[in-house]
């Protein structure tokens, strides 16, 4: 099967380890083309039988710039063996006391196989009730208000179901009671994430302020439902200082869906923090997936991380130096350094993207050309995409401008790292700070373009700002 090396994932415990040059291919992502024909032809038949659906595929595309596909959650298939599901790469597992098949190569949903069923397809939403409201619906849902999981049966046909489903940390199929006293608890801990401190007067203080909110909320909650509370207050913090994110989000909220398409959260990290924001994503429930490290001359690398029951997805950018391209620079500290490149500038100017500054971009999943068309008929700009392949089309919004304190512009300009010009720029123009990006994935590609990927951080490099 392909993609069978992805499973294989190096679950980090804080214990120090050794990488390797073989580190650097323990995740291989492909395409799946087997796997994405039987999944799309499972979903032309359900929208051909479910006329409400192919309504709402349209509504997604024309209102969203986003396809009906990629928000499905889970499937349910009433008919026949699963061996087709299995030759395209699908693999069986139990979960919930019943069979589900998954495909550990590629992003696709899950399958639930259950004879004389309707057809079903669950769509992701953030909040149920924020769908319903926006659809103009009145119908019962499964599952109690500020729970795990909930989920509402849209609409009914002879032989097809339409659901829509909202999940905080749970991978379940049906709702499970959770006391009240804990649904409250879940609200107390979401405002406090919300509202969490970001300035400190030393980064390492903000990273010690965040764990204890952390540890405040998994002892009440647990890991995985903290960690669905933790991303959606990063989302909502970042979304505040990005306009080309308020205006697709306005657009999403219109039709009841929120976020849930997103695809990977990006953070820049200084040198200095890179093994704190790393360990704090562990303590989250991630593990380490591939690591980027473009070559010699690149001066960045990132690691990749997944949690994988809320299918929160990481990128975590760092400069680096050549000779440390096969240390294990998630978990090993890497010193400070004189010289900043385009990450570690972006660091100096605006503050940890886990902290102060926010994260550097959210990327969901779109009709890659739809979006672009929209956004441009509305005077929303786009950077020249910098991945354009059949399997993976990737492309930012133009770039949020952010004003630099004056504090941070001296500092850098008096440790000799940015030049008198660059100063006056930045005191004037303020430096870009964050994007919204643009992505389609097709044939189920789980992976990245690393090229690509280190031409855009050139590109989004400040000192280039208007040269």
């Amino acid at each position: 099967m392909q993609g069978g090396t992805a499973g294989r994932a190096q679950v980090h415990t804080g214990i120090m380890t050794t990488m390797t040059a073989s580190s650097l291919t323990a995740f291989h992502w492909e395409v799946q083309p087997a796997a994405e024909a039987i999944v799309q032809d499972a979903v032309r038949e359900f929208l051909a039988r479910c006329p409400r659906s192919q309504a709402l595929a349209e509504r997604l595309y024309r209102e969203t710039g986003t396809r009906f596909g990629d928000w499905i959650d889970y499937l349910v298939m009433p008919d026949g063996s699963p061996q087709n599901w299995l030759a395209a790469g699908f693999v069986e597992e139990i979960e919930g006391g019943e069979t589900v098949l998954v495909h550990p190569g590629g992003i696709f949903p899950r399958v639930l196989v259950r004879p004389g069923e309707r057809r079903v397809a669950a769509l992701k939403v953030e909040s149920v009730a924020d769908f319903l409201a926006a659809q103009g619906l009145e119908l019962p849902t499964e599952g109690e208000p500020l729970g795990q999981f909930r989920q509402a049966v849209i609409c009914q046909c002879e032989e097809t179901e339409l659901r829509i489903v909202e999940r905080h940390g749970s991978r379940a199929f049906r709702p499970e009671t959770v006391p009240a006293e804990q649904r409250l608890l879940a609200l107390r801990h979401m405002e406090r994430l919300r509202t969490r401190r970001r300035h400190f007067a030393t980064d390492a203080e903000g990273f010690a302020h965040a764990n204890q909110l952390i540890d405040a909320a998994m002892a009440d909650l647990g890991r995985d439902w903290t960690c669905e509370l933790f991303f959606a207050a990063e989302r909502e913090y970042w979304q505040r200082r990005n306009r080309a994110a308020q205006w697709q989000k306005a657009r999403q909220d219109a039709l009841g869906l929120g976020w849930a398409n997103h695809d990977h959260h990006t953070y820049r990290s200084s040198r200095e923090c890179f093994t704190l924001l790393i360990a704090t994503l562990e303590k989250l429930g991630f593990t380490c997936r591939e690591r980027f490290t473009p070559g010699r001359e690149a001066g960045w690398g990132a690691q990749v991380l997944e949690q994988p029951v809320t299918g929160v997805t990481i990128f975590a950018d760092v400069d680096m130096s050549p000779e440390e391209l096969l240390g294990d620079f998630a978990h090993e500290p890497l010193p400070a350094r004189h010289e900043l490149g385009t990450v570690g500038l972006w660091c100096a100017l605006h503050g940890e993207a886990f902290l102060e500054a926010g994260m550097h971009h959210l990327e969901c999943q779109f009709d890659f050309d739809g979006l672009r068309q929209q956004m441009e008929a509305n005077g929303l700009g786009m950077m020249k995409p910098f991945t354009d392949y059949a399997y993976l089309r990737q492309a930012f919004t133009s770039g949020e401008r952010w004003p630099v304190s004056h504090e941070r512009v001296e500092r850098l300009l008096a440790s000799g790292r940015i030049t008198q010009h660059q100063a006056d720029k930045f005191r004037a123009e303020g430096a870009i700070g964050s994007h919204l990006e643009n992505l389609e994935r097709n044939q189920g590609f789980k992976g990245f373009n690393q090229q690509g990927i280190t031409e855009i951080i050139d590109g989004t490099d400040p000192r280039r700002q208007g040269a």
